[in-house]
C-alpha cells in the first residue's frame, strides 16, 4: 500500500515535498498526491549519475513541469559543473542559507564526505564544518531552521549501509548536536531510508525517487513537522 500522508497534513499552511538520490530517474514524481498542495520542492541532491548539465537540466524539467518553485544541490553522483548550473539557475542551495518562508531558514551542504568509490563531488569533514559555521549565521537568525544534507548525520539509522556500518558525516553530526536545527533532511545511502533524533533534531532519509521515497514537510501554527512517505 502507498504510504500516502495527504489527510494527515490536510491542514498545512505551507508544505514542501522533499526527493533526493533521483539519478536520472524522475517517474516517481509525478505520482505524489501531495503535489496538488505544495508549496515548493527541494532536491537534496543526485540528481545525476556523475552526469554533467545536461542531464541536470533534463531533471530539473521533469521537476519544473508542476510550476512549483524548487531549491536542489548536487550529491555526490554530480559533477561540479552541475553545480554551477543550479546557481545560474538561481536554486542552489549547496553551501548557501535561503528564506524558506518568513519564519523559517534552509540551508544546504551537497556531495559526499571521500568515498571508497571517488564519486564525482566528494568534499574533507573540514569543508562540511566550514560551509555550515558560515551558513549558520545566518540560519540562526531564523525561528526555524531546516538543514538540508545530501551526506547523514554519522551513527544514525540514516546513514546505516548495514547494522554495523555507518558512513555518515561527522562534521553533520557534530554541528547537529552542537546548534539543534529543527530538521535535518538528507540522502546519499539509499538503504538508509528512516528516521533518527540527534537531540531535538528530527533526521529524515526517505531513500530514492526511483523506490518512491519522499518527504513531506509541513508548516503551521508556527511549528514544523516532516514525515516519511512513498508512492
Amino acid at each position: 500500500m502507498p504510504e500516502h500522508i495527504a489527510d494527515n497534513f490536510a491542514d498545512c499552511e505551507l508544505l514542501w515535498i522533499v526527493i533526493g538520490d533521483i539519478h536520472d530517474q524522475t517517474g516517481n514524481f509525478g505520482k505524489i498526491p501531495e503535489l496538488d498542495r505544495a508549496t515548493g520542492v527541494i532536491i537534496s541532491g543526485d540528481l545525476s549519475n556523475c552526469g554533467g548539465r545536461e542531464d541536470a537540466a533534463r531533471v530539473m524539467r521533469a521537476i519544473r513541469e508542476r510550476g512549483l518553485p524548487v531549491l536542489a544541490q548536487i550529491g555526490n553522483m554530480d559533477k561540479a559543473e552541475i553545480d554551477d548550473w543550479l546557481t545560474g539557475e538561481g536554486v542552489n542551495l549547496h553551501g548557501k542559507t535561503r528564506e524558506l518562508a518568513p519564519e523559517i531558514a534552509v540551508f544546504g551542504v551537497g556531495g559526499s564526505t571521500i568515498t571508497p568509490m571517488k564519486t564525482c563531488s566528494e568534499f574533507p569533514e573540514e569543508a562540511y564544518a566550514a560551509w555550515l559555521e558560515e551558513e549558520w549565521k545566518t540560519a540562526d537568525k531564523y525561528p526555524l531552521t531546516i538543514l538540508v544534507s545530501h551526506n547523514p548525520p554519522r551513527d544514525t539509522v540514516c546513514d546505516a549501509i548495514n547494522d554495523s556500518l555507518h558512513v555518515g558525516s561527522t562534521a553533520v553530526r557534530e554541528f547537529i548536536e552542537k546548534e539543534q536545527p529543527d530538521l535535518c533532511l538528507c540522502g546519499h545511502i539509499h538503504e538508509g531510508r528512516g528516521e533518527d533524533r540527534i537531540g531535538k533534531t528530527l533526521v529524515l532519509n526517505p531513500g530514492t525517487l526511483a523506490s518512491g521515497g519522499y518527504i513531506v514537510v509541513c508548516y503551521k501554527h508556527g511549528q514544523l513537522t516532516a514525515k516519511l512517505a512513498r508512492v
